[in-house]
């Protein structure tokens, strides 16, 4: 600046002089001017000789920028600032994301950083800035070296320590630029935490372990053989339906009257007439019995007869207790004969029945039945079947049967000549309220696969018959990855190749990140916050 300064005052000096004399002489305006652009020539090699020294350390280049992604047990951090240098004040913004079901901004407590270069360290506290989920940080390193960021994390939910290894802090400004980089994927996709945060989002760590191999298939929920039991008529008559028996869905005791049966109109199967019947035949059989037993103390009649009256006695005695069971005043009453409640009823009032149709059903629905429907090509490998896992397709949930207690009951010998298919069968409690005849979907699990790369099928987006999943390659970078899929259980999927170990792929908001980069809402890589 001083050079400049002196160069234009000479150049003012110059013109002055030069106007003051040109009305003398026009040799001496003509020698003042080669003398002036020699001056100026002169001034310009004096300047590129004293070229600013800061300059040649590179002050005036941009550092690179640096960027860290790292993990705790219950915390990320994706972390944003210059590439250090010692007496620069390092600005680092801190993304701190609280791994939950879905991955969430942090948005109490403090956050301490602190900068350790061997023996020397430097640290500040922040709290949450006006963006949630971001921390500031601004310190100034003292020392050159390789060392660690170290963020303790308080608030009233939790505590946590995340930790950014090897930083290095460089002596000066041209050291780091002749050594650090700044290098992006050019395949990288970016989404900003403040979009994740807002989104259910989460990912994993993909590790290699066993996998079962699995038949897809489809399959019924049918009620398990003594927890369903059908109610039927036991005489000809008129029904009328009790109020508990109604309904379905009424819960029921054993024992409880559900129908009556009426015949009182009628001149056949009246059940007055046959209780009167009965119970007359009953009381002369046994008075008949008790007469015989009179008799054959004294001899009087002989064996052979007494027997025949006693047989007589104890069926007359056998009918007329089954007919006055269910028996009252106005008709024949039926009962529930289980526990449980009513699953469907089939009459109506004021309908004639007949003995032996059916009136209701009433089921317990503790335990079902899981009848899976197996293509013959899959035969061979039916004695490796270990579990299986199904979806219902009224809530598409799916369920294990591990978790129900679940056990394989059967798997058939051949096939089934109406539907060509092989039976498997498992038993289960249920515990989650399952409809009984429900159709399901059913995956059959296998023996298993050792060291396979396993991952949520909810990480999978499908484009035209082919697989993708996002791997996150950094805080807010991401990879679009085709992928090779094996077997699926119905919650994972085997991937065969496009997954390596150790990748984090998206789990939760793969749908999102695709929606948003078709629509070209995602910025450019690098942004400040």
């Amino acid at each position: 600046m001083y050079i400049t300064y002196c160069h234009n005052l000479y150049l003012c000096y110059e013109k002055r002089r030069v106007a003051e004399s040109a009305y003398l002489n026009p040799t001496i305006i003509l020698l003042s001017m080669k003398i002036t652009i020699l001056s100026i020539v002169l001034l310009l090699l004096i300047t590129a000789c004293h070229t600013n020294p800061d300059q040649k350390d590179g002050q005036s280049q941009e550092l690179p920028g640096l960027s860290y992604t790292v993990y705790s047990g219950s915390t990320e951090l994706f972390a944003e600032f210059e590439t250090p240098v010692v007496g620069d004040t390092i600005s680092l913004a801190g993304h701190f994301t609280y791994l939950g079901e879905n991955f969430t901004a942090l948005t109490k407590g403090s956050v301490t950083m602190t900068l350790q270069v061997g023996e020397n360290s430097v640290s500040q506290t922040a709290s949450v800035s006006s963006s949630a989920g971001i921390f500031r940080f601004a310190v100034v390193p003292v020392v050159a070296g390789i060392g660690r960021m170290v963020f303790d994390i308080k608030n009233e939910d939790y505590t946590d320590r995340v930790i950014i290894d090897s930083v290095t802090v460089y002596q000066d400004h041209k050291t780091a630029l002749s050594q650090a980089s700044n290098e992006h994927s050019h395949n990288e996709i970016t989404y900003l935490k403040e979009q994740a945060w807002k989104i259910e989002f989460a990912n994993m760590e993909v590790k290699a372990r066993p996998f079962n191999e699995v038949i897809k298939t489809s399959g019924e929920i049918l009620p398990a053989r003594g927890d369903e039991m059908d109610v039927v008529a036991t005489s000809n008559g008129i029904i009328v339906i009790s109020d508990k028996a109604g309904v379905a869905g009424t819960s029921l005791n054993r024992g409880d009257i559900m129908f009556t049966i009426s015949a009182n109109d009628f001149v056949d199967g009246n059940p007055e007439t046959r209780f009167v019947q009965a119970r007359s035949s009953f009381e002369k059989a046994k008075a008949d019995y008790e007469k015989a037993q009179e008799l054959t103390a004294d001899n009087i009649i002989s064996q052979k007869d007494f027997r025949e009256i006693k047989a007589r006695y104890e069926s007359e005695k056998a009918t007329f207790n089954n007919i006055s069971r269910n028996y009252q005043a106005g008709g024949q009453k039926i009962v529930s004969p289980i526990t449980g409640f009513i699953k469907n009823v089939l009459v109506r009032d004021g309908q004639y029945v007949t003995a032996g149709q059916p009136l209701a059903t009433v089921t317990q629905n503790r335990k079902l039945v899981l009848r899976a429907d197996v293509s013959q090509r899959h035969y061979t490998k039916l004695p490796a079947i270990a579990s299986a896992t199904f979806r219902t397709l009224y809530d598409n949930k799916v369920y294990d049967l591990k978790s129900l207690n679940g056990n394989l009951l059967s798997y058939g010998k051949s096939n089934d000549q109406s539907t060509m298919f092989v039976p498997v069968t498992f038993s289960f409690d249920n515990k989650e309220g399952i409809i009984s005849g429900t159709v399901v979907e059913v995956y059959l699990k296998l023996k298993s696969a050792e060291n396979s790369i396993v991952i949520p099928i909810t990480s999978l987006i499908e484009e035209h018959g082919n697989y993708y999943a996002y791997v996150q390659t950094g805080g807010e970078s991401f990879e679009k990855r085709a992928v090779v899929t094996g077997g699926s259980d119905g919650l994972n999927v085997q991937i065969l190749s496009g997954i390596n170990e150790g990748d984090r792929v998206v789990t939760k908001g793969a749908y999102q990140i695709k929606l948003a980069t078709a629509t070209g809402t995602i910025p450019d890589h690098g942004h400040a916050h």
